[in-house]
């Protein structure tokens, strides 16, 4: 018989700004090495004993049923408690989301770039996932998938947690058509359209994602030329893989690094949270998919465009502007 996973309980916090508390589980083989919750987190946690003293003092670590942790409560194998960290200021992003389409059970936004999609590492507050949180008024929503920070274009988020899973596993069964715009040079000697297929891997803490040669490919997209001038092309992209910056790297990989790209072929980054100057020139420009939960057939178009593409010379020299 398959034993069940224990249900995470609920957070007796609620968000602040858009923003979830941090949840800690207790190991469960923590017994014996920790008499008190404070020990364990002060073992765990890269804050300090005096920052984690403080919030014990002041009432702002919680278990499950809402009660504060004090320095003696005891350690509880498999239990969890919240808190809210202190978060550093950030740059706000100063380019507008637009809300595509609302219903009772999605939210599809064009999402500006530099805006990061959900909160990771310095970008918490300014995400949008917190945006929409805080504007919408929506604290369950969540994303079906993710943009990078530097990637413009539509993203789909869930509005009811329970049915998050059934659009997230479109995306991981390939049953959501996208297509996404680029701007880099254009080379006639490169033959399109072509289909690229090869192994892409990441690791973790290297800003840059790597083809394997002779791997097996888990990675495929259809590159295709829409137009050309002045010594730019226009692309269009069909990603049927989501690996990580894989468009970015196929792309490369012909020989036609995106525009305004700071890690490929040359690592120049990363992009400073303050620097809006000539954005990636990457746009996920459709979504196409039948809702798994109403049957509808949903297409969906960004309108955004590529700076650099109506204006090189404005995206090359002016800077930000969306």
């Amino acid at each position: 018989m398959t034993r069940r996973k224990p249900r995470t309980p609920p957070a007796p916090l609620p968000q602040r700004d858009g923003v979830d508390p941090v949840r800690v589980r207790l190991p469960l083989d923590g017994a014996g090495r920790w008499d008190s919750v404070r020990d364990h987190l002060v073992e765990r946690l890269a804050a300090g004993d005096g920052v984690i003293d403080a919030m014990i003092a002041e009432g702002r670590i919680v278990r499950a049923d809402g009660s504060a942790v004090t320095a003696t409560t005891p350690y509880e194998p498999g239990g969890h408690v919240w808190f809210h960290r202190e978060l550093a200021p950030e740059i706000p992003v100063p380019f507008p989301l637009d809300v595509v389409h609302r219903d009772e059970h999605i939210v599809v936004v064009d999402k500006p770039h530099f805006l990061a999609t959900t909160p990771r590492g310095s970008h918490v507050r300014e995400t949008a996932l917190a945006r929409l949180r805080r504007d919408l008024g929506i604290p369950e929503l969540g994303p079906a998938h993710r943009l990078d920070r530097l990637t413009a274009g539509l993203v789909l988020f869930v509005v009811r947690p329970q049915e998050r899973g059934r659009y997230q596993t479109l995306f991981r069964d390939r049953l959501v058509t996208k297509e996404y715009e680029a701007v880099a040079a254009y080379d006639p000697r490169v033959p399109l359209p072509v289909t690229l297929r090869s192994r892409i891997e990441k690791e973790r803490g290297v800003l840059t994602a790597q083809e394997v040669p002779g791997g097996e490919p888990n990675a495929e997209s259809e590159v295709r030329l829409t137009g050309h001038k002045d010594g730019l092309g226009l692309y269009r992209l069909a990603p049927h893989t989501g690996r990580t910056h894989q468009l970015r790297v196929h792309m490369n990989s012909l020989g036609l690094p995106i525009l305004g790209d700071p890690l490929y072929p040359v690592v120049t980054g990363p992009v400073a949270p303050d620097d809006f100057r000539r954005p990636l020139q990457l746009l996920a420009r459709s979504l196409e998919f039948r809702d798994p939960v109403t049957g509808r057939e949903h297409r969906f178009v960004s309108a955004r465009a590529l700076e650099a593409w109506a204006s090189y010379e404005t995206w090359a020299h002016a800077g930000a502007g969306q």
